[in-house]
This record gives structure tokens, sequence and C-alpha cells, in this order.
């Protein structure tokens, strides 16, 4: 999400079978809930665990990020709904919300997941995706990137998983990830899901892994995932990838609606 992908999204270097779509259900039994937001109270996102991206941020995407502003982020229902309206609010055509855990609530191995129904049509770019705590001393790539879940709204049916590090990114033409065809996965809530380890992150579509980044060597070109991440939720408009075939005006508002995140350590 950090900068957008090209067209098609590149199959990157790893083995076939790190690409190959694996029947794999999440065993709770394995697993320790260390942390979650079920979203269940208040009318905003817990201050004690979710910031705001604010403004123009990325990709020369069309929205403008607000900060704590109920028409685009919000408590509802039980769930959280990040919405994208074209409002031309304070001057600002379409307007949206990313918020982050940075700074707050750090996340090192362990599986990360969310339930959550994404939005679609021509130009809507919902994810879940995380950056490493480092950036701000590091820089992109090099704070390392691993995209939980990508989708663009003129290509609907597909759910993407992408990593990008210093020495894998779209911008020198060595990006690693993988797809996922879906149907019309807007309909209804879906679990989406990284299972991280000190050697790999495997990548999942409810109970489907179908990608895996492995960890070639010492060296944080390759692997900087030994490193705590941060998580971000957002829905984008536009932008480099997301507006390669344009918006369609006619579809706002656009909801983004995530029932829970949850984070679990492996029982010893």
């Amino acid at each position: 999400m950090a900068n957008p992908n090209p067209l098609p999204v590149p199959q990157g270097l790893a083995g076939k079978s790190d690409q190959q779509v694996v029947k794999q259900p999440f065993d709770r039994s394995k697993w320790k809930l260390a942390w979650s937001d079920e979203f269940r109270t208040g009318t905003a996102p817990d201050p004690r665990f979710w910031g705001y991206e604010e403004g123009y941020v990325r990709n020369a995407e069309a929205q403008y990020y607000t900060k704590d502003r109920r028409e685009n982020v919000r408590i509802e229902n039980g769930k959280l709904v990040i919405e994208a309206r074209q409002d031309n609010w304070n001057g600002k055509k379409i307007t949206s919300a990313s918020i982050t855990t940075q700074g707050k609530r750090p996340f090192l191995y362990g599986r990360i997941e969310a339930r959550a129904k994404i939005p679609t049509g021509r130009g809507t770019w919902p994810a879940i995706w995380t950056l490493g705590e480092n950036i701000s001393k590091v820089g992109w790539p090099k704070s390392g990137e691993l995209d939980i879940l990508e989708n663009v709204g003129f290509d609907p049916h597909r759910i993407h998983a992408n990593i990008h590090v210093d020495a894998y990114n779209h911008s020198k033409g060595t990006g690693k990830g993988n797809s996922i065809l879906a149907n019309e996965p807007w309909k209804r809530f879906h679990i989406y899901a990284v299972e991280w380890w000190p050697d790999r992150v495997e990548f999942f579509f409810d109970d489907n892994r179908y990608f895996v980044f492995r960890r070639e060597k010492d060296d944080d070109s390759v692997w900087p995932f030994d490193k705590p991440q941060y998580l971000i939720l957002n829905l984008a408009i536009g932008g480099g990838w997301g507006g390669q075939k344009g918006i369609d005006e006619a579809l706002f508002p656009h909801r983004f609606e995530i029932d829970y995140v949850r984070y679990y350590e492996p029982k010893k």
C-alpha cells in the first residue's frame, strides 16, 4: 500500500509452492489470543490503540484522510466503519480515513487477522497492512511492509497479498506477492490474516493460504521482519493502482467494515 502496484501484479521470485492455494483452517488450539479490538463500545476507534493519518498521504490518491471525523470513521452496530465520501468537506472533494496502531500497539510475530467486508466499485482500494515502527528512521521500503489485504474496484473478485522490502519491491520490478480469486467478496465478511514467524510470513484469505514469503538470510534488505510493525486499516480512492481505470463518482459513499482485529501468539 505504500506505493502503487503495477499491472499485472508481479508474482516475484518465490518458489512455486509458495504461490499455490493450500486449504489450511485456523487451529485455535495452537494459538493464544494476546490482543483484540472487537469494536463493540464507543463511537470512535479506541485512542489507546488507534491514531490517524491525515491529509493526502501517498500514491496520488484522490481522498483526503480526515482525523477523528465521524462521517469517515466510526463504531456502528458493533463494527468499525471507514467511509469514503464525496462530500467536499473543507474544500476536499473526497474524504476517507486511515487508522493505525503506530506508536500504540506494535506487533512482532504471531497471527494478525481481521474479519472485514470490503467495498467495491471502480476507484476503491481498501487495505489492511503493516509498516515497520522504524519507518521514520530508515524510510520505506527498508522498514518492510506486509499487505494482508488489497483489493481494487476495477478487478473486484481478486484479493491481493504483497510484501515490500528494500530488495524486493515493485519499483525495482522485484516485488513478491500473489492473489486469489473470490466470488463477490464484497457481499459478505471474510477473514484476512497473516501468520508471521521468524523464518516466514504466510498470507490467508479465509481458510486458504495463498502466499508465503520466506526469510532467505539475515539481511535487513530481504528480511526486515525481525522488528516490530504497526497495523493500518484504510480505504483509499483512486491513486496509482486503485485509479488506473478511473473513479465511478456515482457510487459514493463507500463503506469498509471491520468486525474485529485480533492478534494471537503461538501457545508454548
